[in-house]
């Protein structure tokens, strides 16, 4: 396996997004049958609207997949802006047809487990390339890779907790998302850094 380049952060970063956008999708579409009829058709319009968006991020990430750093830089940026966007309208939708505890319960649900899968495929993926290295190059990485798990577990720890208590808003449930997100960008980063100063 191939040590990571410079663009794997990026592609990473690409991957759990589009993995969480595709999560929330399943989601919303699974329980869009229980939205009151006379609302009925604007949810499926915003639902359509939220899978162009899907479709739009994915064909960004798709044109960049061999891409240089610098292009995924710039791809990045935009990418950042339609993850927003896309938040915003996920938000937009809960709050107006997902008035049931358990449709966000279910979102949220579905959403943590994609992270938590990213979090555990990078690893990984980190961990079978620290194997190319020498012993001696390999601690920094074994050692970050190790950090990655434990941020990934303390994540993990988080949401059971959240849908324990099953009666968070939306909000606070998106705001644990999104530092979630965060410690698993900074991670991925830091994994990135690790392997450039062992090269």
């Amino acid at each position: 396996m191939p040590a990571p380049s410079n663009i794997h952060f990026y592609a990473n970063w690409a991957k759990e997004r589009i993995d969480e956008i595709d999560a929330t999708l399943a989601s919303l579409e699974s329980k869009a049958s229980e939205v009151q009829a006379d609302a009925r058709v604007k949810a499926n319009q915003v639902l359509a609207d939220l899978r162009k968006k899907r479709d739009a991020f994915q064909d960004t990430i798709k044109k960049q997949a061999e891409s240089n750093e610098a292009t995924w830089i710039r791809a990045k940026a935009r990418l950042e802006t339609d993850w927003t966007a896309f938040e915003a309208d996920v938000q937009k939708y809960v709050e107006t047809f997902g008035k049931q505890v358990e449709q966000r319960q279910a979102t949220f649900q579905v959403r943590t487990a994609a992270q938590l899968k990213a979090w555990n495929e990078v690893a990984d993926k980190l961990l079978g390339s620290a194997k190319e290295f020498a012993v001696e190059r390999r601690g920094e990485i074994d050692a970050t890779v190790k950090r990655m798990k434990a941020d990934a577990a303390a994540a993990q720890e988080q949401f059971e907790k959240l849908n324990r208590v099953g009666t968070e808003s939306w909000s606070a449930l998106n705001a644990a998302l999104a530092k979630t997100r965060a410690a698993f960008d900074r991670a991925n980063q830091a994994a990135h850094n690790a392997f450039h100063r062992v090269k």
